[in-house]
């Protein structure tokens, strides 16, 4: 068998699982609407929370700060990595705009989550340290404990008593040991309890990571995300967001101390070894971090619809207070069937599988946008 047949085996025996996978041209359109096939939906499958990257009133508005489109602040790539002559002066006001966002405190800007996540955990976690992480976390999180040297192990979701655990039991044997959750889970849309976690930190010294991808733009005081909202942001030792999600962009951040960036900033691979964001990018980012601190009425609408979704699937759901309302299933077929039937109703979502999520777990995940009207909630009901 040749490398190109076994390509061709893993593909087919996908196929035959029901889990095979491929790429379909989607066009976005205004109202969180997106068209597939030549038909319209209604969108409920993209992480526009906050209805910014649809926005084209908005886009208009940020263009039009910049009379000549010729200017370098519109420039398209940076054609050079942030250590050479990549850092240009967007960087600078974006990270300073994130750092008085959260009190003062030092911020780094990166490519995307995927970034962050892959090389934060690798610098930082060391031989002799231990890093806990949820076992929901993100593909991105567990990918950066692979690639690191310190010790992982995974605590049950949520499970913080059983967490405790693992901490009284280890924690004198490591040097440093690293806390590591997301605050919204992608997949889920449950949350996990950052007070808790702080208790936990402070009582047997711990580092804390949160990924706050799925609650920057969306919960907290301006956008500033899940944390802020609880009063725990600044006991957070490396907080990270993204700007591909309820803020209508590319890329990540981090906020940390001084010292932690200054020391990523010359040990963390894919910081360094990468070219950074065009300043159209950077700009832009800075544009709708601004606008999205404003916008306090659509995150209450994101609450109200979520909270009617989540009555509506009744058992079928999570517990949760998120955007993200996931329906589940339960076998691959019978998730992708439901799709399909959703589809025929004018409503676009698609099926969650195996590896994204456990075995048997098959879902639909209904990710809510600003930009819908409440009243398409009740187009769900009438397709269930």
């Amino acid at each position: 068998m040749t490398w190109l047949d076994e390509l061709a085996a893993d593909t087919a025996a996908l196929t035959d699982a029901g889990r095979v996978r491929c790429l379909r041209e989607i066009a976005p359109l205004p109202g969180a609407r997106a068209r597939l096939d030549g038909k319209v939906y209604l969108n409920f499958s993209s992480n526009d929370y906050m209805g910014i990257a649809g926005d084209a009133e908005l886009r208009r508005r940020f263009y039009e700060q910049y009379p000549d489109c010729s200017t370098p602040e519109l420039a398209q790539s940076s054609a050079s990595s942030r250590l050479l002559t990549g850092n240009t002066p967007a960087y600078t006001r974006l990270e300073e705009t994130l750092s008085r966002l959260y009190g003062g405190r030092a911020a780094l800007v990166f490519n995307s989550g995927y970034h962050a996540n892959i090389g934060i955990l690798p610098a930082l976690a060391r031989s002799g340290d231990l890093i806990l992480s949820d076992k929901l976390n993100h593909a991105s999180i567990i990918d950066g404990l692979r690639l690191g040297d310190a010790e992982f192990r995974r605590y049950p979701h949520l499970d913080l008593a059983q967490l405790e655990k693992q901490l009284a039991a280890r924690r004198a044997a490591y040097r440093q040991v690293f806390l590591v959750t997301e605050s919204v889970f992608s997949m889920d849309g449950d949350a996990a309890d950052l007070a808790k976690l702080v208790e936990l930190k402070k009582r047997y010294d711990c580092i804390l990571v949160v990924d706050e991808a799925h609650s920057v733009g969306v919960r907290g005081s301006r956008g500033t995300g899940l944390a802020a909202e609880l009063g725990v942001a600044d006991k957070v030792d490396v907080l990270i967001g993204t700007f591909g999600k309820a803020f209508g962009s590319t890329g990540a951040f981090a906020i940390m101390a001084p010292e932690v960036k200054h020391y990523l900033v010359n040990h963390m691979r894919p910081f360094i070894f990468t070219t950074g964001l065009p300043p159209v990018i950077l700009n832009w980012s800075c544009f709708v971090l601004e606008h999205c601190a404003g916008m306090d009425a659509e995150r209450a609408k994101l609450r109200r619809m979520g909270r009617k979704l989540r009555e509506l699937f009744g058992e079928a759901t999570m517990p949760g207070d998120s955007q993200i309302v996931p329906f589940l299933v339960g076998e691959d077929a019978d998730a992708v069937a439901a799709a399909e039937r959703f589809r025929a109703h004018g409503i676009l979502v698609f099926a969650i599988r195996p590896p994204t999520v456990p075995v048997h777990t098959a879902r639909l995940r209904f990710s809510l946008s600003a930009a819908l009207e409440e009243s398409a909630v009740e187009t769900i009901r009438e397709a269930l």
